[in-house]
């Protein structure tokens, strides 16, 4: 990989939106279900701003990004909306990262980690609407990881081991809705997960150790506010790294609650490092990013400074 410091030595910094050439990516499953209804109310409500529309959204997540990446190279847009949850959001850093086009996060799915992350409003159209026609702009980092990989980048979280098997059995569901089926498939995966053995080498300094999860956080939170890693800043050029090694079942019921406070920190067998960047190894493990399935372990992350500029409010 290059040297991120290198690709943005500037550091984060601020702008605006130099055009009106919107393109719009809106999930259809969005917010419980009215992903489209509320697609068509920011078509109105952008034209009324002023903004020219262009309509991106595909049948599969995969079109969609290759729509956003086709207009993006076409010289066809000045700012890229989604509208959905933190899917959505992967899917615009994955289009927007390393463009000088800027991403703006209509947040009404059901994680929206990111947006909370970045102070976006949330679940509130009307509000994300009145920040995009502001077009004030930050300059945050995002990770990106080695290989031919069709989405290299993330911009929250990237995440391998019992909460990747949980994520992947919460998707799977259509009921319960939000945090509960996560909580649920938590109950239903627990008795038979067993401790996995990683390797986990950061910035050069190479742990071996059997763990129950693996997370990389740019962003401090996910599934829905659960504060993994409290600290976690998204323009301070570093991840933080924690390690959940072993415990057994019943401790893992006792610490998981304190997640959605970041007070597990607190628990000797979590371990937090903070580093640039990350090996991660393990055998038959498909890690997710941002609430989705990614790729197999073992994978290499770097975080890669102001690698995406996205529109946040104004004050």
């Amino acid at each position: 990989m290059p040297d991120a410091a290198a690709e943005n030595p500037a550091g984060p910094r601020s702008g605006e939106i130099s055009g009106t050439r919107v393109g719009l990516v809106v999930n259809p499953h969005a917010a419980a279900g009215s992903g489209n209804r509320i697609g068509a109310r920011l078509v109105r409500e952008l034209g009324a701003a002023g903004f020219d529309i262009v309509h991106l959204s595909g049948p599969t997540a995969g079109a969609a990004l290759a729509n956003a990446r086709r207009s993006i190279s076409e010289d066809r847009l000045d700012l890229l909306v989604v509208a959905g949850g933190d899917g959505m959001t992967h899917l615009g850093v994955n289009a927007c990262a390393g463009t000088d086009i800027p991403l703006a996060v209509v947040a009404v799915g059901t994680g929206n980690d990111i947006a909370g992350a970045l102070g976006l409003p949330v679940r509130d159209v009307e509000a994300s609407v009145a920040m995009i026609a502001a077009g004030r702009t930050r300059s945050v980092d995002a990770g990106r990881v080695d290989g031919d990989h069709h989405r290299p980048w993330f911009g929250g979280t990237l995440y391998a081991g019992f909460d990747a098997v949980v994520n992947a059995r919460a998707n799977a569901w259509s009921w319960p809705r939000g945090q509960s089926r996560y909580n649920l498939a938590v109950v239903r995966e627990l008795p038979v997960f067993s401790a996995i053995p990683y390797a986990v080498t950061i910035d050069g300094t190479r742990t071996e150790t059997e763990a129950m999860l693996v997370i990389v956080a740019n962003a401090s939170s996910y599934g829905g506010g659960m504060h993994v890693a409290p600290h976690a800043l998204m323009d301070d050029g570093l991840f933080d790294v924690m390690i959940l090694h072993k415990i057994s079942r019943p401790e893992f019921l006792r610490v998981f609650p304190k997640v959605f406070s970041g007070t597990h920190v607190d628990h000797p067998a979590v371990q937090i490092t903070r580093g640039r960047r990350v090996l991660l190894e393990a055998d038959g493990i498909t890690a997710f990013a941002d609430g989705e399935p990614f790729r197999r372990v073992p994978l290499r992350a770097e975080v890669v400074p102001g690698a995406v500029r996205v529109v946040v409010p104004a004050s």
